[in-house]
């Protein structure tokens, strides 16, 4: 007979099911919203929808990655791919209209100030000849911007609520319902969280602290060179599944983490903006004043970047390691 002062260690299923099958019912509350929220996607309430689904699923599918081991395999790696896939077609509308919004207040606030770090290099007396130039490619600029954007969004708009629509996400919806009554367990998780669960979490861990170990350093040398955002990218990714381990390990959130990935979910914001500048700057038969202030935008935008990179940098060290007690 178990002394009682000293409680029994949960199970990884004592740990790991409740944290999926909550995830499951934001899920199911995100769906709930959708269906009752008017058809026209714009309004708030389909928004707010859109957004409960995204954030669940990445949170459920980012479990069954770390922990697969201690649930179905073949269940988890199905439902896993099937949430990853509707995540992104979710994020895809509201990515774009966030994109045209920076980069319209960016033009918004380069027109009426002065030029970024990197374009003030000309001689003295040039500013308020670029600052005039700027000025009369901005309004073109920003309609360009906005006609490519707008179509970009309209069409991931239909994406979605195709997808939203078919058979496939049906099925998922269905299986996120099962998920929220019963989680396929392996029989593994019938041991202990701290012998089950902190070896995965801690491998997620480890993932990032190799990640970030191997981010390229001196990025001032080289600060447009956008071939080195990918390992930045990958970095933001494992950061969020390193965060979402957390969650189940230690129930309570940890602010560097999740400052840390903001400063990396900021990184991916500027840095598709500056490419989202950079191809409309491609269009074939601009003025050169419209080109000239999409150069600018796009030089904007990178110094952004560089920003978001030191902020990173800055907060990292403070994030707490997911060990056992």
């Amino acid at each position: 007979m178990r002394h009682p002062d000293h409680p029994t260690t949960p199970s990884a299923a004592d740990v790991l099911g409740p944290y999926l099958r909550e995830q499951a019912a934001c899920f199911l509350r995100g769906l709930r919203l959708h269906r009752e929220a008017p058809a026209d996607g714009g309004t708030h309430g389909a928004e707010e929808a859109a957004a409960a689904l995204r954030h669940a699923a990445r949170r459920i599918s980012g479990t069954l990655r770390t922990f697969r081991t201690a649930l179905d395999p073949a269940w988890a790696d199905h439902l896993r791919t099937e949430l990853v896939w509707l995540s992104g077609t979710l994020a895809r509308e509201r990515a774009y209209a966030d994109r045209l919004g920076r980069l319209l207040e960016a033009l918004h606030q380069l027109s009426g100030t002065s030029l970024p770090a990197a374009r003030t290099s000309s001689p003295p007396g040039n500013g308020d000849r670029e600052r005039a130039a700027l000025g009369i490619g901005a309004a073109r600029a920003g309609a360009l911007l906005e006609r490519r954007l707008t179509l970009a969004r309209t069409r991931a708009h239909s994406e979605a609520l195709q997808a939203l629509g078919s058979s496939r996400f049906h099925a998922v919806a269905d299986a996120v319902a099962l998920l929220a009554s019963e989680v396929p367990l392996a029989p593994c998780a019938a041991g202990p969280a701290t012998e089950v669960l902190f070896a995965p979490a801690g491998l997620a861990e480890q993932r990032v602290h190799t990640a970030v170990a191997s981010l390229p350093a001196d990025e001032a040398v080289e600060p447009y060179d956008e071939a080195r955002d990918a390992p930045w990218h990958r970095t933001r990714v494992l950061l969020r599944l390193h965060r979402y381990a957390h969650e189940v390990v230690r129930p309570a959130a940890d602010p560097a983490l999740t400052g840390a990935g903001h400063a990396l979910d900021l990184h991916r914001d500027a840095a598709e903006a500056a490419s989202a500048a950079s191809a409309a700057a491609r269009t074939p038969r601009i003025a050169p004043a419209t080109a000239y202030a999409l150069g600018v935008l796009h030089a904007h935008q990178r110094h952004e970047v560089g920003a978001a990179r030191a902020v990173f940098r800055e907060t990292w060290p403070y994030a707490a390691a997911v060990t056992a007690p």
